[in-house]
């Protein structure tokens, strides 16, 4: 990275990349940049993350609020940190795996449940990635790719799809997980079976008799995302036979 470039990057980034050492350890010997982070995380997981604050991490950690500006620049240091640190790292893939649709079906399946464990990174994450961490979830779904005969500007189309669809997948059940139980088990196909009238909307007036939106039993949360997940894949290998053929 060009010099001029990492003086522009706040001071987190600069951290992350190896540009800028951590700030110091402060006057608590147990207190450390890894062990803040952590906290942060396991507050914004349990709490959401309009319940970080630097006054709540530092009730949580047992420290003066001061304490933890000898460590991170402040809120948003902080949370660059978090964001870096909280998906942990991508699956393996070769540089060309042979299985393009199960390599890059094993990314978006661990990065839903990365989404579903920590759904505050959906809130931060809406920049362009530029820590090592996203980069490496990035670097891995080209690299699924890899094999195909793709172009890297359509390799990059399709991990934009994928991500895009994975995310809201994730913020859509989070969402609906977190409905109070008499809403969220069959109220609402109940509710559309009264709105839907076949006169105005046919199409969903079907698609509610055929118990599309009524809960079915056994299924698993994930069920309808990774029924979606190879509908979008399949599409996506009719791309990859088209340029096979070009």
């Amino acid at each position: 990275m060009p010099d001029d470039i990492g003086n522009e990057l706040p001071h987190a980034l600069n951290v992350l990349w190896g540009r800028a050492k951590p700030k110091g350890r402060g006057r608590t010997p147990a207190l450390s940049l890894e062990r803040i982070v952590t906290a942060a995380i396991a507050l914004a997981d349990e709490e959401g993350l309009a319940a970080l604050s630097m006054a709540r991490l530092a009730e949580r950690l047992g420290c003066a609020p001061m304490s933890l500006y000898r460590h991170v620049t402040g809120k948003d240091d902080l949370q660059l940190f978090m964001l870096a640190a909280a998906p942990g790292p991508p699956p393996e893939f070769g540089t060309a795996p042979a299985d393009w649709r199960g390599s890059l079906t094993r990314w978006a399946v661990e990065l839903f449940d990365v989404y579903l464990r920590h759904p505050w990174i959906a809130q931060l994450a809406n920049s362009p990635p530029m820590d090592p961490g996203q980069l490496a979830w990035l670097d891995a779904a080209l690299r699924s790719l890899g094999g195909t005969p793709l172009d890297p500007r359509a390799r990059f189309s399709v991990v934009m799809l994928v991500l895009h669809y994975v995310r809201g997948a994730a913020q859509l059940l989070t969402s609906m997980t977190a409905e109070p139980e008499d809403r969220a088990d069959g109220a609402y196909a109940a509710l559309l079976t009264e709105l839907a009238d076949p006169g105005r909307f046919p199409a969903l007036a079907r698609a509610v008799e055929a118990g599309v939106f009524a809960p079915h039993a056994g299924a698993a949360p994930d069920d309808d995302f990774r029924a979606g997940l190879d509908h979008l894949l399949d599409g996506v290998g009719v791309a990859i036979e088209r340029a096979a053929r070009a």
